[in-house]
Order: C-alpha cells, then structure tokens, then sequence
C-alpha cells in the first residue's frame, strides 16, 4: 500500500481526492486533512496566509498516524505567491515537521510539465490576474514558458467550487495558443477530476489539473508509478520522458 497525505485548505474541491482514489482501483491511500484556508480570498496576501507553517503543520500528525509516506501541500495558490526560493521555504519547514519527503501542487505542475517532456504551456485561471501572473512568473523560474493565460477573476475558493464542467471547458479554451504543448488548470478549488480526458480531446492535447498534479505529484514522492488514462495523458505514459526524472521532494528528517 502506498499512502499520500495531502493538506488541503478550508473545503472547495477536496472530493476530487477520493473520486481519484477510486478512479486508480490499486492500493493507493489518500488521507486529506484540511487546514484553514482563512477567508479563502484570492489575494496574494490571503493566499500567503494560507501557506502560513503554522497552519501547513496542524494536520502533519493526524496524516502521520494515518500511514502516510509522503505529503503534499495541495494549494498552488498558497505555495507560489511565496517566490520560487520561498517556496522550498515552505516545503522544507513541512517536511521538517512531518519527518517526511514533501512537496506542493505548484512544483507538483512544474514537474509533471517536464514528465511530459513539455516547454511551453498555457494557462487556464480561476484567479485574478495578479495571482496568474504570480503563477506564471513561478512557472518561468521552474524553466516552463507561458504563451498564453486566461484569468477569470474570481474572488474566492467558494465560487470556484461551484463551476460546472462547461464553465471550466469555457475557459480551458479560451486560454488556449497553438503554441502551447500542454494545458494547465492551475486552481485546486476547481472540480475536474471527472473529465479530464474530455478536455483533452477538447483542446487536442495534455491536460494538468490540480488534483491530478498533486496525487501524481505525492506518487512520484514514494516512488510509485500508477497507469491510470481515465485521468488524461499525465496518468496514461507509463515511462518519463528520457531526462525528465526529477529527483524526490524534499526531505528533512532530525
């Protein structure tokens, strides 16, 4: 059995997770504590009170006692407002207060881009546009190029959690450039677990949503690879591609 726990904030879109974990049918377990999210605004200074350590380390001993093997902070948002260095910040305090690798959503995406041997991306925000930038410009600093953004402003997690498939489907193409390679559907609010292989059809290519980056993100933590195409191309390549491994997230232990 392979156990991931993730840290999740406040409650939107959480039950992508289980839907997921029933989605791979193997023995993967993914417990998820919830931290408080705040207000749950999409403003940089919310979304770095979020990421905060003391509310990042409140679930680590439930998780712990769970089995957990790996953890994953599963908000983008509440990682890369901190800048890439704050960033391994963040992710270096948790691991060191869990005792185990960890890592976040937001390098959980830079890595899957590079799993999928990709360059260029574009992306498809919940967000405001200040927060897409700040998402682009930690992109850029993992070696990932943006051609294209679309932001649609929303104000808060709760409003993203109540999109429908079509709305999500909307925006994906709208954000779309034939330049980019592969799709991202950055915000963890967002319910898409369900469909992502119709989005790729949709748009004719890769498709990295949060939930999905972040469980990938947790199994590539412990070493485990899982075949799952039923949650699109990231799940369905069975090997990396050639110079794509990334070595494991970060591990603190006393």
């Amino acid at each position: 059995m392979t156990t991931v726990g993730l840290l999740y904030p406040g409650h939107a879109a959480e039950d992508d997770f289980p839907r997921i974990e029933i989605t791979l049918d193997t023995d993967v377990r993914l417990p998820l504590f919830s931290t408080d999210a705040g207000e749950g605004a999409y403003r940089p200074d919310a979304l770095r009170g979020s990421g905060a350590p003391e509310r990042l380390t409140e679930g680590v001993e439930e998780l712990r006692l769970a089995g957990a093997e790996a953890l994953v902070w599963a908000s983008p948002g509440g990682s890369f407002v901190y800048g890439w260095a704050g960033a391994h910040n963040q992710i270096a305090t948790l691991a060191r207060s869990a005792g185990l690798p960890a890592s976040s959503t937001a390098f959980g995406f830079v890595h899957a881009v590079r799993e999928l041997g990709a360059g260029r991306v574009a992306v498809a925000a919940a967000w405001p546009e200040d927060v897409t930038a700040l998402f682009a410009d930690f992109l850029a600093a993992g070696g990932t190029e943006v051609v294209a953004s679309r932001s649609a402003g929303l104000a808060t997690a709760a409003e993203a959690a109540g999109w429908e498939p079509g709305q999500v489907k909307e925006l994906a193409l709208a954000a779309d450039h034939p330049d980019a390679e592969v799709l991202l559907l950055p915000d963890a609010a967002l319910h898409t677990a369900a469909y992502i292989p119709e989005l790729e059809e949709a748009l004719g290519k890769p498709v990295l949503t949060a939930s999905q980056v972040t469980v990938r993100e947790g199994l590539r933590l412990t070493d485990r690879r899982v075949w799952a195409p039923t949650l699109g191309t990231l799940f369905a390549t069975h090997r990396p591609v050639p110079g794509a491994v990334e070595p494991k997230g970060i591990e603190v232990r006393e």
